[in-house]
C-alpha cells in the first residue's frame, strides 16, 4: 500500500534530478549486487544521477514498488519516467538503447 506522504516523497525524489536511481545503499557504497550493477552502468556512461537509499526507510522501500508497480529494487527513472530494474537497464545498455534513450531525453554525460 502506498500512502499519500510516501507517494509525495517519491514524486519529489523523482523530480529532484533528471536521472534518479532508487537503490539499496548509496552510489558510493551499493549494498546489493543489482544496485551495484546499475550504478556501474551509469558510472561507465558518465551519467550524473541521484541515488536514493531505500534501506533507510521501510515505507519508501515498499512504496516505490507500489508506485511503479514493479516488485524489485533498483528502479531507474529518467526525466520522471520509469525505465526498469537491473536486468532491463543492463539489456538496454548492452544493446545501446540506454545511451539513445538518455540522449533523446536530453541527459548528457558529464564532460
Amino acid at each position: 500500500m502506498l500512502d499519500d506522504a510516501t507517494k509525495t516523497r517519491i514524486e519529489n525524489e523523482i523530480k529532484a534530478a533528471d536521472v534518479v536511481l532508487f537503490m539499496k545503499g548509496t552510489p558510493v557504497f551499493p549494498q546489493c549486487g543489482f544496485s551495484a550493477a546499475v550504478v556501474g552502468v551509469l558510472t561507465h556512461l558518465n551519467v550524473p544521477f541521484r541515488g536514493v537509499n531505500v534501506l533507510e526507510d521501510d515505507a519508501l522501500r515498499e512504496g516505490i514498488k507500489a508506485y511503479a508497480d514493479w516488485p524489485t529494487i533498483p528502479q531507474l527513472y529518467v526525466k520522471g519516467e520509469f525505465l526498469g530494474g537491473c536486468d532491463i537497464i543492463r539489456e538496454m545498455y548492452e544493446a545501446g538503447e540506454l545511451s539513445t534513450t538518455l540522449a533523446e531525453q536530453g541527459v548528457a554525460p558529464n564532460a
